[in-house]
This record gives C-alpha cells, sequence and structure tokens, in this order.
C-alpha cells in the first residue's frame, strides 16, 4: 500500500518533483536544507493532511506561492489515488481516487504513514493530544467505524461546547449525543491498547531494556459511565465554557517505575521509548497485511552505536516501505537501498 507515484508542487522549496518510489527501501541523500524533510512533510501530508513539523499547513506553501499540491498513486493493484491540495485562500483538501474526502481522516485508511524524526520524543515530552494522535492512528485501521464516530464525536463536543458559553446554557442537549460516541471511541481504545500494551513493551525491552509500562486513561473515571461524568462536571464546564470529561482528554501514560518516563530519562533514552511507540502500531498494520509507509529522517540523532544497531535490526525486519534521508549517497545504516535519490536545492533526481 505504500505510494508508487509521488508529485510534489510548490511544497517549501519544492517545485516541481515527480518520483517513482520502490515498494521497500528509499534513500534520500543531499546537504542539509536541500529538501529531504521536505519531501518526508510531503508524503505525511498526502497520509495524513497536516505536516509532522507545523500545525499551520500553509506554512508548507513556497513562499511567493499560493497554493501547493500533492499527488500520490499506491503501488499495489488496482492502485490508488490520493491528493492533497492547500491554499491560502482555501485551507486544506483532499481527494481520494478523484472524489472529495468528506474529512481528511480519510487520507490514513487510503496512505498509512508514519515518521521518526528528531522531534520524536516529545511524544513523552509533550501533552495527551500527541499520544492520542499515536493511539487514534492505530484504532482507525483496526475499527473502521472509528473515523466516522469520531468525526460525529467533535462535532457534538463543538455543540455543547457553544452552549456552555452562552449566558443561560448547561450543554445538557448534546449529553446522550456526545455520550453514545464517546462510550464507543473510548471502547475501542482500549480494545487497540490491549493489542499494544504487551507488543509495545516487548519492543521497548529489545531497544532500550527499559522495563516501560503504558497505561491508557481514558479521560473521565473509571467508576463513572460518561454520561454521568458530564453531568457531575457541569457546573465546572460552565464556568470554563468547555467540555472537561470525555475521550478528546485521554491519555496514554508512559511510566517506569511508577513515575512519569518524562521525568526520569535522558533524552536518547525518550527517543529510544517514542520510536518503540512508533513502530508498535507500524507492526501491527503488517501483521493485518496493510504495508504501511515509514519515513525516518535523520534517524542517528542522539543514539550511540549499540542503541542505533538495535533501532536499525528492528527497522528491517518491519515489511514496510521505508525512506530514509542521509548526508551521503551511502546512508550505511539500514539494508542496502533499493532506490536512491538526490534531493539539491529542491530538485530530486535518482542515481
Amino acid at each position: 500500500m505504500g505510494i508508487g507515484e509521488l508529485t510534489v508542487e510548490d511544497l517549501r522549496c519544492l517545485r516541481g518533483v515527480q518520483l517513482v518510489l520502490h515498494p521497500r527501501h528509499n534513500l534520500l541523500w543531499g546537504a542539509n536544507g536541500s529538501g529531504k524533510t521536505s519531501l518526508l512533510e510531503a508524503l505525511f501530508l498526502l497520509g495524513r493532511g497536516r505536516s509532522f513539523r507545523t500545525r499551520n499547513s500553509e506554512r508548507l506553501i513556497r513562499h511567493g506561492g499560493s497554493q501547493l499540491t500533492v499527488f500520490g498513486r499506491t503501488d499495489r493493484t488496482p492502485s490508488f489515488a490520493v491528493g492533497v491540495q492547500v491554499s491560502r485562500v482555501g485551507g486544506t483538501v483532499a481527494r481520494i481516487n478523484g472524489a472529495p474526502a468528506a474529512t481528511l481522516t480519510e487520507l490514513s485508511q487510503a496512505f498509512p504513514v508514519q515518521v521518526i524524526d528528531p522531534a520524536v520524543h516529545k511524544l513523552l515530552e509533550e501533552g495527551g493530544h500527541r499520544r492520542r494522535r499515536w493511539l487514534d492512528w492505530a484504532v482507525f485501521h483496526v475499527e473502521p467505524q472509528f473515523g466516522a464516530a469520531w468525526t460525529r464525536y467533535t462535532r457534538t463536543l463543538k455543540q455543547r461546547n457553544a452552549a456552555l458559553r452562552q449566558p443561560d446554557g448547561d450543554g445538557a442537549p448534546w449529553d446522550t449525543e456526545l455520550t453514545r460516541w464517546g462510550e464507543s471511541i473510548a471502547a475501542w481504545r482500549e480494545q487497540v491498547m490491549r493489542l499494544v500494551q504487551p507488543a509495545c513493551a516487548q519492543l521497548v525491552q529489545r531497544l532500550s531494556g527499559l522495563p516501560v509500562e503504558l497505561h491508557y486513561r481514558r479521560g473521565w473515571p473509571a467508576d463513572l459511565s460518561l454520561l454521568e461524568a458530564l453531568q457531575t462536571s457541569r457546573d465546572r464546564d460552565r464556568l470554563r465554557g468547555a467540555t472537561q470529561m470525555g475521550p478528546h482528554r485521554a491519555d496514554v501514560l508512559v511510566r517506569l517505575d511508577g513515575r512519569p518516563a518524562r521525568e526520569v530519562l535522558s533524552r536518547g533514552q525518550q527517543k529510544l521509548i517514542a520510536i518503540a511507540l512508533t513502530l508498535t502500531p507500524v507492526e501491527l498494520l503488517a501483521d493485518r497485511a496493510v504495508t504501511p509507509t515509514l519515513l525516518l529522517d535523520d534517524p542517528a540523532a542522539e543514539l550511540d552505536t549499540i542503541h542505533l544497531e538495535r533501532f536499525i535490526a528492528e527497522v528491517n525486519r518491519l515489511p514496510c516501505q521505508l525512506l530514509s534521508t542521509s548526508l551521503h549517497a551511502r546512508g550505511g545504516l539500514f539494508s542496502a537501498p533499493d532506490r536512491v535519490f538526490h534531493v539539491e536545492q529542491g530538485a530530486v533526481r535518482p542515481v
């Protein structure tokens, strides 16, 4: 399910790029600032509808341009076409096989993609939104109804929050609908966490030797239904003008000896844990006959020789399409690349 044909127009320094990618290992090499990471951003945008480096997609548009376009065709038979356009006026729109995507989450179904970059440690350091996004990417592929349920939940949540901000509003008319979708979302997340936890613990152990534990917190007290939680928090919700309970407040706690991992681990150790978290759902999808694409940007950063070798071994055994960046034509980290591209001043050519 990887991308075979890729076209990029006006994304950062990439003005007009057309590539034919290999279904296994593709190496992108070039000097710093040449556009290697921008090419990975283009692929991530194609599968997620956003960049992994910025939340503002308009910042991806080439300086002086009005819009960017990324188009890809999968290498499976029959092929699958995916396109994303970001404009300064119309925002982000996506098309799948020529038809408009109802939501950007549909892109993940068409083109599943994950990234490991120098900022991967933020998965542990920052707030729960990153870890929710990590978990939901896996849930989306395991439970087909998840995407639609999440869209309906977030739409209802916005309506409830708007009602809470009214002078006499309390959000109660939206509680039943929010509960209906919210409890389904939490149940699916818990189901996937049961699949992910043992595999992730084993991978963390192989990479780092650390006895890390993952704990899913669903976003409201375990002894209450979501409807009961919404009712008990109504006064606080009204005071803050926003709903304080629900799956939008969920988190995956990463602990070591009962303490938050980010408080006791070095940056390098955090990166190893975050790498394990990222690779685990890729492995989960591969077990379900889905071939995701894995993007590796400067994979050796902050890893010593021993842990880098362990990381390389884990990546090499994954049945996925791989794109890795390097300063040199012979990357030397992973298995010999099946296709090599030289990136220079925004131009990309096969070697």
